[in-house]
């Protein structure tokens, strides 16, 4: 069984950053070649996939975030994270990382395992 544990969320104030963590624990898989996303999820919203990355680095993210969050991935570690700068109260949710199996592409929208998840608010 995958576990994906999430941290760094917290409350900031418009502007502000945070940078979100996920560690990949008892991980079933090759990590470096697995794609892993960043999803939010905001009260009376749909699901957001927010950014993806996969086994070559490449990226992709929602238009409401680029320019402003970053996606990346440690596989010596594994971990992602998210760097999320110039925080907006339309960016509160709650965050949640996931992982798909390779063979992957950062156009996938379905994930293998998904983490609980680390809240996210920002107040204006």
């Amino acid at each position: 069984r995958v576990l994906l544990v999430e941290s760094g969320g917290g409350s900031v104030q418009t502007g502000g950053s945070l940078r979100l963590s996920c560690l990949a624990k008892e991980y079933i898989g090759d990590y470096s070649r697995d794609c892993m996303g960043w999803f939010r999820l905001a009260p009376g919203k749909d699901r957001e996939q927010v950014a993806v990355i996969d086994s070559l680095g490449r990226t992709r993210y929602a238009d409401s975030v680029k320019g402003r969050f970053t996606i990346s991935k440690d596989n010596a570690e594994n971990t992602l994270y998210l760097q999320m700068n110039n925080l907006q109260p339309e960016d509160t949710g709650m965050y949640s990382c996931a992982a798909r199996r390779y063979p992957c592409t950062v156009s996938t929208h379905v994930f293998d395992d998904w983490g609980q998840g680390t809240q996210v608010t920002v107040s204006s």
